[in-house]
């Protein structure tokens, strides 16, 4: 029993020592990808033609919001004094107007989404082709992406963000 013992904690030393090797011959890098987006030139200037693209509809939007607050309001405050025909007319009113801004801020927010998509794929692109090529210049094995944990000595952020303001 002994020697079963002696045998299997000498081949588990072993394969921890080969692995050692193995782990030191392999060259890793990491990349945050929220920073990319967050940081990289290429993601801010996304994130600015957005909100060029989508600010007259969003001003749009807080306009009829604040109409839709402002009859909400004025039945709440006036419904008891109106008469029952002026009552209905501007409950409808009040409806109709609820139903638009609720299709409009819908199709937003779908229009938004679709568009970010499409800048933050541009942008993830872009990231990629500058991680390849640091890859390659640097002779990587492995670069990972969105890691639970990584050793800052790994991270090759800020040489991927450098990449992209220089191709621009």
């Amino acid at each position: 029993m002994l020697k079963i013992k002696t045998f299997l904690l000498a081949s588990l030393l072993s394969a921890m020592s080969l692995t050692a090797v193995s782990a030191a011959e392999l060259k890793v890098g990491y990349v945050d990808t929220q920073r990319i987006f967050r940081d990289a030139p290429a993601a801010q200037r996304a994130a600015k033609k957005l909100e060029t693209e989508f600010s007259r509809r969003d001003q749009e939007l807080q306009r009829m919001a604040k109409q839709l607050q402002g009859l909400q309001e004025s039945l709440e405050k006036n419904a008891v004094t109106m008469a029952e025909s002026e009552r209905r007319a501007k409950e409808k009113e009040f409806g109709d107007l609820s139903r638009e801004f609720q299709r409009r801020q819908r199709e937003f927010r779908e229009d938004l989404n679709l568009r970010q998509n499409e800048e933050n794929a541009a942008v993830i692109e872009k990231a990629n082709r500058a991680i390849k090529q640091i890859a390659e210049s640097d002779k990587f094995d492995l670069i990972l992406q969105d890691v639970v944990w990584v050793s800052p000595r790994l991270d090759i952020t800020e040489r991927v963000i450098k990449a992209l303001s220089d191709g621009k």
